[in-house]
């Protein structure tokens, strides 16, 4: 095996974005046993903190994105893009890398520009159903693009698409046998049906405002739940729980063992995040998506529609969910065969390999 590779691994921004780099990463040392790997990623974004946690190191670009609206915070976007510009420049340059991995966020698009215009392999993972702005105008510099989603040609040139599907943590998707050990970790009963509840990394306020205002259908319905609220959520949330003061229901900021959630759970509740929507094809659960309009390109709509147009999964509207969510997961839980129809058409969309797909890819592009 070939040794002394260098890769960049630029973007984040969320969890969706820093996930898949990371377990890109991983699948690169394991190609190439003594290579480098550099990320580069948005300074103040959450890349910061978890990708030395994984045990890599990550320079910081001084980058944030462009406002659709009219926003005073657009007046200094020319000149922090100018700066990202010269400081990938400088950072490519010094490291050398044999390939440049963009997977999308704030600091890709510089730092895929400049790769590509010093002539360095480039390649760009793309996780959504409906790209970004910057990964289309990436698109006709970069060499290749390795894509989660059937028809990308739409958006990306033809001869440049690979599919490979959406990285996934494989400890994270391992949960053959650990349902009785999951239900321990989480301290609920055998006996009655559980539904987690996650709003990806950071939590979702919507969805956090619906579940706390149902909390007595959870525990009216005999309904355990795990509830994932992001740390900004969680004192309200952890002291609603405590005042129903029942059993089973357990809220918590974050999940650090997503492993024993998927275990444990019956039932899904998510945001509609490229990865998590990987992760829960894999997994085969049935879910219920209630897509974030918060996110540029409206990306989660469009990722759930993938899947509810399959019968695969359940579409809750944020706008409409305190009405529409409770009722959504009752009726589920309710009905053995409605979830096993979903667990039947999500499971053939799951892709267990993506990460050696893509590094299969990569190593057309290193010499």
């Amino acid at each position: 095996m070939s040794k002394g590779k260098k890769f960049i691994i630029s973007g984040g921004g969320s969890g969706g974005h820093i996930f898949p780099a990371i377990a890109i990463a991983n699948a690169l040392k394991e190609e190439y046993p003594n290579c480098e790997i550099l990320f580069i990623g948005a300074q103040d974004k959450m890349e910061m903190e978890k990708v030395p946690a994984a045990g890599f190191q990550i320079e910081g670009l001084w980058i944030s994105g462009f406002q659709r609206s009219l926003s005073p915070k657009n007046l200094s976007f020319p000149f922090k893009l100018i700066s990202s510009l010269m400081k990938a420049k400088k950072i490519i340059k010094k490291f050398n890398p044999d390939l440049v991995v963009g997977v999308g966020g704030f600091a890709s698009g510089p730092t895929l520009h400049q790769a590509a215009s010093l002539g360095i392999p480039t390649l760009i993972q793309e996780q959504n159903s409906f790209p970004g702005v910057t990964n289309k105008i990436l698109s006709k510099k970069i060499d290749k693009i390795c894509v989660a989603y059937d028809n990308m040609e739409r958006f990306f040139p033809k001869e440049k698409i690979f599919y490979t599907g959406n990285p996934i943590r494989k400890e994270v998707v391992q949960i053959e046998g650990k349902r009785e050990e999951a239900l321990k970790f989480f301290g609920l009963s055998d006996n009655k049906p559980v539904v987690l509840v996650v709003g990806g990394s950071l939590g979702a306020r919507t969805i956090n405002e619906a579940i706390e205002m149902n909390l007595n259908g959870f525990k009216d319905n005999n309904i355990q739940l795990i509830w994932q609220t992001g740390k900004n959520y969680f004192p309200q949330a952890k002291a609603a729980v405590d005042k129903l003061n029942t059993e089973g229901i357990v809220s918590t900021a974050f999940i650090n063992k997503m492993d024993m959630a998927y275990a444990a759970a019956d039932i899904v509740v998510s945001r509609a995040g490229a990865i998590a929507i990987s992760e829960l094809c894999v997994v085969k659960k049935p879910i219920i998506l209630v897509p974030s309009p918060f996110v540029a390109e409206d990306h989660q709509t469009k990722n759930a529609m993938a899947l509810n147009t399959n019968n695969a999964a359940i579409l809750v509207k944020d706008i409409e969910q305190k009405e529409t969510l409770m009722p959504a997961i009752i009726k589920l839980v309710n009905s053995k065969d409605e979830r096993k129809k979903l667990i039947e058409n999500i499971a053939p969309l799951g892709v267990h390999n993506a990460t050696d797909a893509i590094v299969k890819i990569a190593n057309t592009l290193i010499q």
